[in-house]
């Protein structure tokens, strides 16, 4: 019975590490974006990591899928143990904290393909840690699959395969597309909320100095500020969460209009997803006013979406001689729209027909 129980921990671990690991591994970029949440001044403040963020990501997620191969194959047994264990008791602290203090929404376990709220995330460590304890306890039980060339040559095969589908993914797009921007979707329709969903409880706070000290108040105890109290600020505290559409925030503003529905019209639209012109990619960019003229010459209405500034985007139009006119939208949307910066989207009327890297703009077909 304890053999059984040993060998099914070791095949559900395994298995959830490798499916958990790969979803990652296929947007490395999401994922550190999720580790610049946890590295941000609201969470635990450490401004100095965040430049490491890809790198980072792109170890943990590896090491996920590696170690998720080396338990279901055996392959020493007592060093995966140990470091699965390390592993889940950091992510479990990590989650608790997340849940607890309510500061990041979806710890990004399995990047855009599912989305766990907090406790749900740290539910799932826990029941990871239970079946990884069994592991470490019966450890002796997880014995070798193969002999040790063979053991050697699979836990090998399994890094180098990991590192390639890493630079392929970085230097193209995500292999499969879970977000809500992929290819075929209306992002009009994306928007519309459904008849009868359900509507966010929202309650008003209001913030008053008393004595020299800030202080909450709801509505129904507005009658009970004391007297010389002076307001500070008002803010709204979310009770119950209602239907979010899958896409949200998305604009298209400029000069504080915004023409998304006019420009969601084009039947031929070709959008540059550039989300930090300041940190583009000088490759890419270059490569941005030619296929501007090719596409005109089609048809194509061309422009540019960003999140920088009106003089970021009078820098990079003499720096590039871009002569396509740029839109505001949320950063945070733009790279949930794509991850390389910069990148190109083709829409026909608001339908998204195609998406690719800019190292891939041979691939276009207008």
């Amino acid at each position: 019975m304890k053999n059984i129980i040993t060998q099914f921990s070791r095949i559900f671990v395994g298995l959830l590490f490798i499916i958990s690991g790969l979803i990652k591994l296929n947007d490395p970029v999401g994922f550190s974006y999720k580790l610049d949440e946890y590295f941000s001044e609201p969470v635990f403040n450490l401004p100095f990591l965040v430049p490491l963020t890809l790198g980072l990501a792109l170890f943990l997620v590896i090491l996920e899928v590696v170690l998720g191969v080396m338990l279901l194959i055996g392959y020493k047994s007592k060093f995966t143990i140990w470091s699965l264990l390390l592993m889940i008791v950091f992510f479990t602290f990590l989650t608790f904290y997340s849940a607890y203090f309510d500061v990041v929404k979806d710890c990004g376990c399995f990047g855009d393909a599912l989305h766990l709220t907090p406790w749900q995330s740290f539910t799932k460590d826990i029941v990871l840690l239970f079946f990884i304890l069994i592991l470490f306890i019966n450890r002796n039980l997880v014995k070798p699959l193969f002999q040790n060339a063979v053991q050697n040559m699979i836990a090998y095969a399994s890094i180098i395969l990991c590192m390639f589908m890493a630079v392929w993914v970085l230097n193209h797009l995500p292999i499969i597309d879970f977000r809500p921007y992929k290819v075929g979707t209306n992002i009009e329709k994306g928007m519309e909320i459904p008849e009868g969903a359900p509507k966010s409880v929202v309650e008003m706070i209001f913030i008053y100095n008393v004595n020299g000290v800030n202080k909450e108040f709801t509505e129904k105890d507005l009658m009970s500020i004391p007297e010389g109290a002076t307001f500070v600020d008002r803010k709204d505290k979310v009770i119950t969460e209602g239907y979010v559409p899958p896409i949200h925030d998305f604009t298209m503003v400029k000069e504080d209009s915004d023409y998304k529905e006019e420009l969601l019209k084009e039947p031929k639209l070709l959008m540059y997803v550039t989300y930090d012109l300041a940190t583009a990619e000088e490759g890419g960019m270059t490569k941005l006013e030619k296929l501007n003229q090719e596409a005109k010459a089609k048809g194509y209405k061309v422009i540019g979406m960003t999140a920088s500034s009106p003089t970021e985007i009078t820098i990079a139009q003499k720096k590039y001689g871009l002569t396509f006119d740029f839109y505001f939208c949320d950063a945070t949307t733009l790279k949930t729209i794509e991850r390389a910066n910069p990148s190109i989207v083709v829409l026909e009327k608001g339908t998204i027909k195609q998406k690719v890297h800019y190292n891939d703009i041979k691939k276009l077909k207008l």
